[in-house]
């Protein structure tokens, strides 16, 4: 997606050079579909270099220079593939917390359940339970004369 200069800033890949990308790969991400078409655009502009985004550089520029826009690309770009590191891994921090947490209720108490079972029982003027686990069978509340 991006690549580095000599100068250590992060730049589009190819950056119009090379041959232009006309397929996409199987199963894309709509990040990946976003830098494809980042990197086309910049190939189809045939723009080699182009000052960092907010520049004092690339403010001198004309508006109508197609600089201005790779460089604005370019800002977008980055931005979108900060956003979408930064959101997979608070995804991945909130599943390692997630399984640091059923693990350690699992050691104080021996199993994964988060509860105690209990004993299923039907109540007068409620409808029939399904036992869990078993398909078709229902607890139903039987009243019993003693």
């Amino acid at each position: 997606m991006t690549s580095r200069t000599p100068q250590g800033r992060p730049r589009l890949a190819d950056a119009g050079r090379g041959r232009p990308l006309r397929a996409v790969p199987p199963n894309p991400t709509a990040g990946e579909i976003t830098a494809l078409r980042a990197n086309a655009q910049v190939a189809a502009l045939r723009v080699e270099d182009w000052p960092a985004y907010g520049s004092v550089d690339w403010l001198r520029l004309d508006p109508q220079d197609p600089r201005v826009y790779v460089a604005t690309l370019e800002a977008a770009e980055i931005h979108r593939i900060t956003e979408e590191y930064r959101h997979r891994t608070a995804r991945e921090q909130a599943a390692q917390t997630l399984r640091t947490a059923a693990e350690e209720r699992a050691a104080r108490k021996g199993c994964m359940r988060t509860r105690e079972p209990h004993q299923l029982t039907a109540t007068p003027g409620w409808p029939p339970i399904q036992i869990p686990g078993r398909p078709g069978e229902y607890l139903t509340y039987q009243e019993t004369s003693e």
